[in-house]
């Protein structure tokens, strides 16, 4: 692995940690602009890039931008209801559950009216 490489690997670490600050809200959002902003800044800071400005082949007077962040929010609506999805799992193990006892109870007492002796 590159060096370069490496650099872009924290830089996106730094960048999805920033992108999970900024959907929590309160402190953490304030945070997340600044780790935005720092992510941009490390990408910046990649071996090669440094050498070709050093060498005068790299832009060296861009202006500082604001590192961009996901939205804080979903962007979708709400999903829509499932149609025939059937009912609750819930009840239906219940059922089986009263089912199975039901049964029993019945064979018991089945059981007791013609005994083998």
């Amino acid at each position: 692995m590159t060096a370069d490489q490496k650099v872009e690997r924290a830089a996106t670490k730094l960048q999805r940690l920033a992108n999970q600050l900024a959907g929590e809200g309160g402190l953490k959002a304030k945070l997340a602009q600044p780790l935005a902003e720092d992510a941009d800044l490390i990408r910046k800071m990649k071996p090669s890039l440094i050498k070709a400005r050093a060498k005068g082949e790299a832009p060296t007077n861009l202006k500082p931008g604001q590192g961009t962040l996901a939205p804080s929010g979903p962007q979708l609506g709400a999903r829509p209801k499932k149609k025939g999805a059937g009912p609750s799992p819930w009840i239906v193990v219940g059922l089986a559950l009263a089912t199975g006892i039901a049964l029993a109870k019945w064979i018991d007492w089945r059981g007791h009216a013609h005994p083998r002796d």
